[in-house]
This record gives structure tokens, sequence and C-alpha cells, in this order.
């Protein structure tokens, strides 16, 4: 499988740059694959480093080989996987690509999945740098293609192209999403960056955010839920955390208000099925209706969170429409049908609040025909 951002990387590749490519995604779902492929077909001089070691890099190890990158001859690529680990890597780039912006003849990537430490360093020392290219997990229509899955496989497994392999043994799958991918963002990536004091309750906190997909939650319930003792600003600074590494996402709510959309309590949305399916203790939930409505729902939202726009959810008192995208001045609703019906009342609350909102109805066979 040839993923888009690979297409889109190679593009830009084949430019005149003025700007360094920064690639950031969630673990495992194949950035340093793909980044790696568009490497090896890149015709020009070029040079790949990794800075994933247990020990971090200094500055200068990256000041060195981005040396000998240039020293290639002009029009040279240097991929820089895992930039983030190496120390003070930010301002290091800023001073390099500095000193042969102007000249246009010297090409560089960088790849990292730390998303908190990525962002944190381009608004800080590479502001209008760069270009950013983000990979999210795997799609439908990506797992169909690669695996051969059906819709309700990947409502189940999807997300992550590894543990396709392990799908015909479903604790086994869930270890593998558990130990390698979770808890190495939880216990490694987001630890190593920002100082968790209770760890305990950071994964407890996870674990709840993956339990109810697609569903609006209060930090006060999440918090009442929670075994660890810890208070609503904790919870909410560790959803925050989780929710830079591409794990999950928040959606407020609409309102036409920004300060009310801040203060909203949050609809959580995990990023891909595998996320709230690996937590299932009681097996029979896999075919419950209404779990498995929620997952169909959160597999719509984060479909809808890679279109360009805003997105949020709509709640006022006992009316509730799923996802409100707004796109260039337009407002859009959906409603998601995962079963025999929907909620028409709400929609036609929604409409007379914003009589010109487009509403469109999303049952499976509409997300099918999306991919």
């Amino acid at each position: 499988i040839k993923r888009k951002f690979q297409y889109e990387l190679e593009q830009r590749l084949a430019q005149d740059l003025n700007f360094i490519q920064v690639i950031i995604g969630p673990r495992q779902v194949g950035k340093t694959t793909g980044v790696s492929a568009v490497f090896k077909e890149f015709t020009g001089p070029k040079l790949y480093i990794s800075a994933d070691s247990p020990i971090p890099y200094e500055s200068e190890w990256l000041a060195s080989n981005w040396k000998r990158a240039r020293e290639l001859g002009p029009n040279s690529l240097l991929v820089v996987d895992e930039v983030q680990k190496v120390i003070g890597w930010a301002e290091t780039c800023k001073s390099l690509f500095d000193e042969t912006r102007a000249k246009k003849e010297f090409k560089v990537v960088l790849l990292g999945s730390a998303s908190l430490s990525i962002q944190e360093g381009l608004a800080s020392s590479l502001a209008g740098r760069f270009e950013l290219i983000k990979v999210p997990h795997w799609t439908l229509q990506e797992s169909m293609q690669a695996f051969s899955w059906d819709l309700d496989t990947y409502l189940k497994y999807g997300g992550y192209p590894a543990a396709s392999e392990l799908a015909a043994d479903f604790l086994r799958w869930q270890s593998y999403i558990r130990d390698s991918i979770v808890e190495p963002v939880l216990g490694r990536d987001i630890s190593g960056l920002v100082r968790i004091n209770k760890p305990a309750l950071f994964r407890q906190t996870f674990r709840l955010a993956s339990s109810y997909p697609a569903q609006i939650v209060s930090y006060q319930k999440m918090l009442g839920t929670l075994q660890d003792k810890g208070n609503a600003t904790t919870i909410k600074t560790y959803l925050e955390l989780i929710e830079g590494a591409f794990l999950i996402h928040r959606l407020e709510k609409y309102s036409g208000s920004s300060l009310s959309r801040v203060s909203s309590t949050p609809k959580l949305i995990p990023l891909a099925p595998a996320l709230s399916n690996a937590f299932v203790d009681d097996f029979s939930k896999l075919s419950d209706p209404t779990w498995l409505g929620h997952i169909f729902e959160s597999a719509v939202g984060a479909y809808l969170l890679k279109l360009p726009g805003s997105l949020y959810y709509w709640a006022e008192g006992n009316y509730e429409v799923d996802f409100v995208r707004v796109v260039d001045g337009k407002v859009i609703a959906y409603e998601v049908k995962s079963g025999l019906s929907y909620r028409t009342k709400s929609l036609e609350m929604f409409k007379k609040r914003f009589p010109k909102a487009e509403v469109i109805i999303v049952d499976k066979q509409t997300y099918l025909n999306w991919h």
C-alpha cells in the first residue's frame, strides 16, 4: 500500500523547496516505512539518519550529519527520523536551515511520533520554516486493499496494520495493541517529555477515555469513575497529553460562540477502533449493538477529522447532533445512523437554530462510499 502522505511528500521533494518537510503521526502506522520508500526512490544525493537511541543524541550529532548531507552536492536530501529525541533539535535545525535556505539547494525531511515535543519545537523555533504532513491511522480503504477486510472487521481491529496478523487470536491482538503500541506512547513518548506525577491515574485516564468512544463525558464524571485520586484539572491535562500523542481527540460543543466551545464538556473520539476494542474485558460487549454504534460513530468522527475545517458536536437539552463541521464559513451537520433509526428531532432543532446549515445522514453505506 502506498499511502497518501507518500505521494504528497514525493511531490514536494520534486520542487525547489524553501521549507523543511515535517512528518508527524501516531506510532506504528507506517511513517518510517513510507518515508523510507520515498527516500529509496529519490534520485539525487541523500542521507537517512535516525535518532532512535536509548541515549539521546546531542545537537552536535545532528549538526555533523547535516553537514555530511550538504556536502553530498546540490539538491541533496537529508531525512532525520525520531528527530524529537535529539537534544535541542529545533534550535539546531533552525540555525542550520537558515544558513542555506535562500539557495533552495538542500531538502530536509524530519519525522517524529511525539507530537508534543515536535509541535512545541515547530512553534517556538521553526515558525515559518516548515510544512506539516500528518500521517493518520490506517483507513478502511487501506485495510480493505491490504487485508481484504470488510467494514465490520475494520470496526473491530482497524488502525494499526502490523496488528492485522494477530486478528485470528483476539486476546493476543489485544495484548499487542496494549503492550507494543499504547504503553510505549504513555510510558515512554509522553512520560519522556512531561513529568507525570500520577502514572497509574494517567493510564487509567486513557483507558477510561478509550472506553467511551463518541460519547460526551464530563471531566467530573471521569474523575468519579477513576480509582486513583485526582482533580478535574489533572484529568483534563492528561487528556490533552494523550490527544497530543494522536490517540484520542476531544470534540468541543458547537454553539456559535468560541468561548462556549472552549469551556464545554468534550466528546471523546478514539482515533482508531483498535484503541477502544483493545481494552474491552467483557467480550459480549463486542456484539452489543450500543457498543458497535459508538464504535461506528467514532470511526465516522475520526474520518471527518481528516477533512478540512473544524469539527464539533452539538447538544441542547435532550437534543444532540453527532458532528458539526465548519469549513469556509459553511456549517454541515452529520447524524450517524448505526441502527434502524436516527434522531430526526435533533436535526430539526439544529436546523431551527442554524437555518443555513446543511444536514447529512451517515449510515454504513455512506461511510463505505466515502472510501
